[in-house]
């Protein structure tokens, strides 16, 4: 004879997980973003619902108007809200110096440091290399300054980058040694950054 289960097996048989569809689409939202796990966007999420829901509108509407808004500089590959970006557009800037970079926040990263006032250019590998629009980037710069971290990967786009600019009379030259192995400029303190830009050394 088979046993009946019992009153609490039932119950947690039958018990549904207290679930809200659109706060766990929430949370899923901040949990996909870099560096946020599940707890940090369950945290995140809360506030913006519970606490602060004007915060979390202002949140929605910033976040519409970036992705609406922004796009890629035809120049430097920056983040822009024009053709040309701020920086590109900017006669003040000094046209004889191209720092080359692997991403957007190093721009940033380096702007904040103000101890870098020429152009930049944005490559994140080999892969993404246009040689004709590098070429034409370089028309009138006088300097090609690396800011990358040091690296295997790194040093191989440095001396493929130097050898396909080999027909100009550039200068070639890299951040010092301040910045560790394997760290992105934007994890080194602004000290530690200025310190390397401005003693940074000839390829």
């Amino acid at each position: 004879m088979r046993s009946r289960p019992s009153l609490s097996t039932v119950k947690s048989l039958t018990m549904r997980r207290y679930r809200i569809e659109s706060f766990e689409r929430l949370i899923e939202a901040f949990n996909a973003l870099p560096t946020i796990g599940r707890k940090s966007a369950t945290r995140l999420a809360y506030h913006l619902v519970s606490e602060n829901s004007f915060a979390g509108l202002k949140l929605a509407q910033a976040i519409e108007d970036a992705v609406a808004t922004l796009q890629t500089c035809r120049r430097c590959h920056a983040l822009s809200e024009d053709e040309l970006c701020s920086i590109c557009s900017d006669e003040r800037r000094d046209r004889t110096k191209l720092c080359i970079v692997q991403s957007a926040r190093d721009i940033f990263v380096i702007e904040e440091s103000g101890q870098y006032d020429g152009l930049y250019y944005i490559l994140a590998s080999l892969e993404d290399l246009d040689e004709s629009h590098l070429h034409e980037i370089v028309e009138g710069v006088e300097e090609v300054i690396f800011a990358f971290p040091p690296g295997i990967a790194t040093d191989t786009m440095i001396l493929f980058i130097e050898d396909r600019l080999s027909d100009r009379e550039l200068i070639f030259t890299k951040i010092a040694q301040g910045v560790p192995t394997g760290v992105e400029l934007e994890n080194v303190d602004l000290l530690s950054l200025s310190r390397a830009l401005e003693d940074r050394t000839r390829v």
